[in-house]
């Protein structure tokens, strides 16, 4: 080949060579420019479309919602997957501000919200591994993640979409305020399944303590913790979590935040941590869950565990110990069955008390508020309330007190009712006396000729909510379903306040973040269903109840009216009674099983022995003190009618003429009202011009008269064989479907 030959081979060659790098060149700087663009149209395209601040609603709630008793203590925090309490700028250490700051954003007082040099190596990772793995996110992008986006998703389009919102978030707030609000809103770990947001719950759950009384070593702890709260739990992982304590600490010291000497000293310290019980410890947690479920009832889940609200209620933490301390005191063996206690201030429905034997740790059933039993002879003062609205007088309104046997009652062949362990007076008494007397089968006769349906129309005017059948049986207390304690005290409410039936009321009001108030809890609902001339008739019978009948060991210094009750086999012992100002309901019995009472303290009980003792001891404690105060007098007048039905009786012989009782309760006073009767001093119990006892029950006054009984009444031929199981501890039933017999 020539010289020349080769000389072009050679520029063909090299030329070729050059062309091809210049060709590849252009391809490579093309493929940068358009990936380049591509890669800002991207950026620009997820900016674009992502949702603005104004559009979106914070996932971080109020925080953890707290209740509070009527004098302002707090009972506890409703527990919730996460604790969360906000605590003010000053409230925050400043070492835990500058721990915080360094470790995660030192930058934080410059940027506007985004790093730059953050995002692009977090970008730069994600086209190479496909996710972003390095961090990038500033302390302003992990708010507003926290606050409006959620999780982490660890994409390069979400690292974009809280850039965007992060700039915008960062001009609108100062950066106090943004770390302030990020320090209220972090997660800091799960400690026993609940998320601990914000300095103050991590606090309170790592060190037992306010965010305020941190120290550095423990502030800095905390600090370390975001990045990776289940890996440095310090809990769990004692000896990572320290590490990564001290890496902060360096940090601190590297930007200055704290000398060297002092990183290394602080480096040496133990991690401080001690696990707290803030937000578990709960006071009264009956009364607690009962008021959280009409909170949630309201407001949904959501809105009562992180809405950061505050509830105020009715209960009266002094009335409370004072109830379990009559509890403990009467009910003091180990065998000893369980009581509930419920009062309610009958002018408004307040719920003051709401106590019980049980242990919440033992059982979470609230027997006040959910206990269905079977409320015995006390339900006999409804029927007496409707007596008295038909207009029939208790003083010359006869009955034969005798057994009645099967087939008494037309369509209702197998329905029987004796008198207490089936003795029978066999003589005619008073509507007074067989109230005084707990007579059965008078009262019987007059449900009879009242009509079951009246009865139980009267019952749900007087409170009780729980479905009746209008057996009749429920006018003694054989109810298919059982009343609660809380239902009672209702009913002898509406008594005690004229008339008058309350809604019971546990919250008064709640108070919201913003400072909206709801107080529409705290309105009395009031609805009048009886005159106060029946009430104070029927309030005069009960008070003669407690002076010489069923209730005399309930007898305190002030005026009071009280039915009592047991039912059949002596499985439910109540004292429901209530004076001017309080309406107090005692249930005793065993809650989870059907036990007769046959020997308690060495004796049958009824509701006129330990209950009642529990009723004195309890109200005589809650009145101490206070200026006894007169059940107001009638001022609707209550006009008898003339009577005729079925199953009345005249009065006996040496009755036929109107009894002293009844001449007294014609008198009238000047002013032509009815003149009640002049108390006398109960010659068993002593006491003073309200002729109501001493405070404990007088040994020389003996028993109470017994209450009477009946045996198993008869379903009607409509009625189930056998009940539907009830679903919680409910009242004792009969086999045949209608309630057990009740004294």
């Amino acid at each position: 080949m020539s010289r020349q030959a080769r000389q072009r081979r050679h520029r063909h060659n090299h030329g070729g060579g050059a062309r091809i790098l210049l060709v590849g060149g252009g391809v490579f700087v093309t493929a940068l420019i358009v990936g380049a663009i591509a890669a800002v149209g991207y950026v620009l395209h997820v900016a674009q479309s992502a949702p603005t601040l104004e559009t979106l609603r914070p996932l971080v709630g109020g925080g953890s919602s707290q209740v509070f008793a009527a004098n302002g203590t707090r009972l506890g925090f409703i527990q919730a997957g996460q604790l969360l309490s906000p605590v003010s700028w000053s409230e925050i250490p400043e070492d835990l501000k500058n721990a915080t700051i360094a470790i995660e954003d030192q930058r934080f007082y410059q940027n506007d919200g985004v790093d730059v040099t953050g995002i692009f190596r977090s970008a730069v990772k994600d086209i190479t591994h496909g996710e972003a793995l390095q961090g990038g996110s500033t302390i302003t992008m992990q708010l507003v993640r926290n606050l409006y986006l959620g999780g982490d998703q660890h994409t390069l389009k979400q690292k974009i979409v809280e850039a965007k919102l992060a700039i915008e978030y960062n001009e609108h707030h100062s950066k106090r305020s943004i770390l302030t609000s990020y320090l209220n809103s972090v997660p800091y770990g799960t400690v026993g399944g609940q998320t601990t947001l914000g300095v103050q719950a991590a606090a309170r759950v790592f060190f037992d303590k306010s965010a305020s009384q941190l120290d550095l070593e423990q502030s800095a702890l905390l600090a370390g913790l975001p990045q990776a709260p289940s890996q440095y739990n310090p809990f769990l992982y004692p000896a990572a979590a320290r590490q990564r304590r001290n890496e902060v600490l360096a940090k601190m010291a590297e930007l200055h935040y704290i000398s060297g000497a002092e990183a290394s000293a602080t480096e040496r310290a133990p991690l401080e941590v001690k696990a707290g019980n803030y937000y578990s410890q709960r006071s009264e947690p009956f009364f607690f869950e009962y008021v959280r479920e009409q909170l949630l009832h309201r407001y949904g889940r959501n809105t009562v565990e992180q809405g950061g609200l505050k509830v105020y209620t009715t209960i009266d933490l002094n009335m409370q110990r004072e109830a379990r301390k009559a509890i403990e005191d009467v009910l003091d063996e180990p065998e000893d069955p369980a009581s509930a206690i419920v009062t309610i201030n009958p002018s408004n429905g307040d719920i003051e008390t709401m106590a019980e034997s049980e242990s919440y740790e033992q059982s979470q059933y609230n027997l006040a508020a959910d206990g269905h039993r079977q409320p015995g002879s006390t339900f006999k003062a409804i029927d007496l309330a409707e007596a008295l609205s038909r207009g029939i007088d208790p003083n010359t309104t006869y009955y034969l007190s005798h057994t009645l046997q099967p087939g008494w009652l037309t369509g209702y062949p197998t329905y029987e009712v004796k008198t207490f362990e089936g003795t029978s007076l066999n003589k005619s008494i008073s509507l007074v006396n067989a109230t005084l007397t707990s007579d059965n089968t008078v009262y019987a006769q007059l449900a009879a000729d009242l009509g079951e349906q009246s009865i139980t129309q009267m019952a749900y005017k007087m409170g009780v909510t729980t479905h009746l059948s209008s057996y009749p049986a429920e006018a003694l207390g054989g109810l298919t379903l059982g009343v609660t304690p809380l239902e009672m005290a209702v009913v002898y409410a509406t008594l005690a306040d004229g008339g008058w039936r309350n809604t019971p009321i546990a919250i008064t009001k709640v108070v919201f973040p913003d400072g909206h108030v709801d107080s529409s809890w705290g309105q009395p609902h009031r609805v009048k269903v009886l005159s106060n001339g029946i009430t104070a008739e029927e309030t005069s019978i009960l008070h003669d109840n407690v002076l010489s009948g069923t209730a005399t060991r309930s007898a305190i210094d002030c005026p009071t009216a009280a039915k009592t009750g047991t039912t059949s086999e002596l499985v439910d012992a109540w004292l429901d009674g209530y004076t001017p100002h309080y309406s107090t309901v005692v249930w005793m019995g065993y809650p989870n099983k059907r036990v007769s009472m046959t020997d308690v303290h060495g004796e049958p009980q009824q509701g006129g022995y330990l209950p009642a003792e529990i009723w004195h001891a309890y109200m005589a404690a809650v009145t101490e003190g206070q200026k006894c105060t007169e059940f107001l007098p009638a001022t609707e007048p209550l006009i008898y009618q003339p009577f005729f039905s079925k199953f009345q009786t005249t009065a006996p012989l040496e009755q036929s003429g109107e009894n002293e009782e009844a001449k007294h309760r014609k008198k009238k006073n000047k002013n032509g009202e009815e003149k009640k009767p002049q108390r006398s001093t109960h010659p068993a119990q002593g006491g003073g011009p309200t002729g109501v006892g001493g405070r404990g029950p007088n040994p020389g006054a003996g028993a109470p008269p017994r209450e009477t009984a009946t045996p198993t009444p008869a379903p009607e031929p409509r009625e189930p064989t056998t009940p539907a199981p009830a679903a919680k501890p409910g009242p004792a039933v009969s086999p045949t479907g209608g309630a057990e017999p009740h004294q």
